[in-house]
C-alpha cells in the first residue's frame, strides 16, 4: 500500500470564498509525482483551535501532511502555534531563521517590524526550511505516532512562488528520501461529448465499477463527460501497459463520443481533423456571441486552418457584413432558410472549405426550462448540412453549450 497525504489550505480568505485555493492542487499533482497518494483535502480558516484540530485530525490518518499559508507576521497568521498546539511542542526560537529575516529587510533598507520576529519561531524539533524569496521559513516536522511509524509534516507559505520554490528546493527532495512503500502512479483521461453520465456509465460495462484496477471514474463538466482512468504500479511502463487495454475498451465502445484526451477540448478535435485534411474553417455567429471563435482562435497553430470568423447580434448586421441581398427571406420567416445562406456567405467571404453559421436564439419570452433551438449550417463545396440544436441548460451555460454542440456538429461532420 502506497504512502498517503493529506493537504490542508490556511486562510480565511480561502474558506471565505474570496480566494480560489489553487495551491492544493498544485501541490497534489506533485505528491503524485512523487508516488504518495493524496487522500484527504482540508481547508480551515486563521482560527487557532479549529486549526490545531485539523492538523491534529491529518497527522493521525495520513502518512504526509502538507500545509501552505499562515505563516505571515501578523496577528492571524496562528499556523505554526496550531502546529505547535496540536503536537504538544513550544514554540522555540531559531536564531539563525531571525538573522535571516532582519538581513531580509536590511537587504532591502528597510527596518524589520517587531511583529516579523514570530516568523522565527517553530515547534520544537522542527528543521527549518530557508525562504530565498520572503520572510516566511518554511517547517518540516517529524511527529511520532504510537504503533506505527511517524507523520512528515511539511508547512509553506502561501504565495504560490514562494510554495513552488520551497517545494522544489527542499520538500520534494525530503518526501522523495522517505522510507516506505512508494508506487508509481499515472492517469489518462479521455473526453467524450454527446451523451449524459449515465448513458456513458451504460455504455461501459463493469469499467466504473469500485475497486477495479485500473480505476476509471466519471465526471461531467459543462456537458463534456471525462472519463478518468487511473493506475499505480512499480514503473511507468506498467502502468501505461496497464492503462492502455481500458483506454482501447472506452474509444471502442464509445466511438465517435470520443473527441480527445488530457488537455484537449472540441476545438482542438475540430482543428486537428482539419489540418489532418488540409482544409480551413471560417464562422458567423449570432446566438454564441463569438464564442466559438474565441475558442478557435485561441488554439495554439490555429492559423491556416481557423480563417477567422464574424460575430453579429441581430439581422441588418448579419446582411450587412455577409452581403446578403434583401430578397433572401429573413429569420423570422425562415429561420433554417436563412442559417443556410448564412453559411454559403461565410464560406465564400473567407474564401474557406467549410462555412459556419449559428443563427440566434429565439426570441425572449420562453420560460426558463424550455429548450432553445438553434439553427445551424455548415456549408462545404458539395452543399449544406443542417442542424438544429436544442439547448436546454441553465441560462448561465447557454453560450457555453451551445458553442460545445456546434463544434461537435463540425467534428461529426468532417469525420
Amino acid at each position: 500500500m502506497t504512502l498517503n497525504a493529506e493537504i490542508i489550505a490556511i486562510g480565511d480568505e480561502i474558506t471565505s470564498g474570496q480566494l480560489l485555493d489553487t495551491n492544493s492542487q498544485w501541490l497534489s499533482l506533485r505528491l503524485e509525482e512523487l508516488g504518495i497518494r493524496p487522500l484527504y483535502h482540508s481547508t480551515v480558516g486563521d482560527e487557532l483551535q479549529p486549526c490545531a484540530d485539523v492538523f491534529r485530525q491529518a497527522i493521525e490518518r495520513a502518512d504526509v501532511v502538507v500545509a501552505s499559508g499562515g505563516l505571515g507576521p501578523t496577528a492571524d497568521d496562528l499556523t505554526r502555534d496550531a502546529l505547535a498546539l496540536a503536537t504538544g511542542r513550544p514554540l522555540e526560537l531559531d536564531a539563525g531563521s531571525l538573522e535571516y529575516i532582519r538581513g531580509f529587510f536590511a537587504r532591502y533598507k528597510r527596518p524589520m517590524p517587531p511583529q516579523n520576529e514570530r516568523q522565527a519561531m517553530f515547534p520544537s524539533g522542527s528543521r527549518v526550511i530557508l525562504n530565498p524569496r520572503g520572510t516566511a521559513p518554511g517547517i518540516d516536522l517529524e511527529v511520532s505516532r504510537e504503533g506505527r511509524p511517524p507523520c512528515r509534516v511539511f508547512v509553506l507559505p502561501g504565495v504560490p512562488a514562494e510554495m513552488f520554490e520551497l517545494w522544489n528546493a527542499s520538500v520534494a527532495p525530503a518526501i522523495r528520501a522517505l522510507p516506505g512503500p512508494r508506487r508509481v502512479i499515472r492517469r489518462r483521461r479521455i473526453h467524450c461529448f454527446g451523451a449524459g453520465e449515465s448513458q456513458i456509465e451504460s455504455m461501459l460495462p463493469d469499467l466504473i465499477r469500485r475497486g477495479r484496477q485500473p480505476t476509471v471514474g466519471i465526471t461531467a463538466s459543462k456537458a463534456t463527460i471525462t472519463l478518468r482512468i487511473v493506475a499505480e504500479g512499480d514503473s511507468e511502463a506498467e502502468c501505461d501497459a496497464a492503462i492502455e487495454p481500458v483506454a482501447a475498451t472506452i474509444r471502442q465502445c464509445l466511438g465517435t463520443l470520443v473527441f480527445g484526451e488530457e488537455d484537449e477540448e472540441l476545438q482542438h478535435a475540430v482543428l486537428r481533423q482539419l489540418r489532418h485534411r488540409g482544409q480551413t474553417l471560417a464562422s458567423v455567429e449570432w446566438a454564441t456571441a463569438g464564442t466559438v471563435a474565441d475558442w478557435l482562435g485561441h488554439v495554439d497553430n490555429a492559423a491556416g486552418v481557423y480563417r477567422g470568423g464574424l460575430v453579429v447580434n441581430d439581422e441588418t448586421a448579419c446582411r450587412s457584413a455577409l452581403g446578403i441581398s434583401a430578397d433572401v427571406a429573413g429569420c423570422d420567416s425562415d429561420a433554417e432558410g436563412f442559417v443556410r445562406t448564412m453559411a454559403i456567405a461565410c464560406r465564400a467571404r473567407f474564401a474557406a472549405d467549410y462555412g459556419l453559421a449559428i443563427g440566434p436564439f429565439p426570441r425572449s419570452g420562453l420560460a426558463a426550462d424550455t429548450p432553445r433551438k438553434v439553427q445551424a449550417a455548415l456549408a462545404t463545396a458539395d452543399g449544406v448540412q443542417m442542424s438544429k440544436l436544442s439547448i436546454g441548460l441553465h441560462p448561465a451555460l447557454l453560450h457555453t453549450y451551445c458553442a460545445k454542440q456546434v463544434l461537435n456538429f463540425v467534428r461529426l461532420a468532417v469525420l
